[in-house]
């Protein structure tokens, strides 16, 4: 496996414009993300895991679905899967369904696996699995399938003024 590289440091190569788009709204939000970026990739939560060399479960895995015709966030950790009942049940939601590549890229402006959990184009109500909270770092994507950043869950859930919720099963 190929070592990462730490996007933030002085003298790394320039980081994708997605990477620069995420840096400049996560600064805003008072973050200074040490992004790294694993030149394998990290689309799933398991490469993810892998390549940085942490439990799948301290994974964020940043979801968007439709929740009564308008787009939701759900940070999920990397051990579960959303339950959509659930998930409709702790937002007050009557009908979920998960986001398309097209609706995520237009809600968040990142593609599906890059997708980080705060830094969107357009604001986005934000639920997070319980499971998350209790670790003492997550890692997340930080813009492209290839870079990711860690953070504390009090971090992630300042920064994303989610609600915590049991979802992931």
């Amino acid at each position: 496996m190929t070592a990462p590289t730490d996007l933030t440091s002085a003298g790394a190569t320039p980081p994708p414009r997605a990477v620069t788009r995420f840096l400049e709204r996560a600064r805003t939000l008072g973050l200074d993300p040490e992004v790294r970026t694993f030149p394998a990739g990290t689309r799933t939560a398991a490469d993810a895991a892998a390549a940085i060399g942490c439990d799948v479960a301290a994974i964020v895995k940043s979801l968007v679905f439709i929740a009564d015709g308008r787009a939701v966030l759900a940070l999920t950790s990397g051990a579960n899967r959303a339950d959509e009942a659930a998930l409709a049940a702790a937002i007050g939601a009557s009908s979920l369904r998960k986001a398309d590549a097209d609706e995520v890229r237009t809600a968040t402006g990142y593609a599906i696996g890059g997708t980080p959990p705060f830094g969107h184009d357009t604001p986005l109500p934000v639920a997070c699995d319980r499971d998350l909270t209790a670790l003492d770092e997550v890692w997340a994507a930080a813009g492209t399938p290839s870079t990711v950043f860690p953070l504390t869950p009090a971090q992630l859930l300042t920064a994303t003024g989610a609600r915590v919720a049991v979802f992931g099963t």
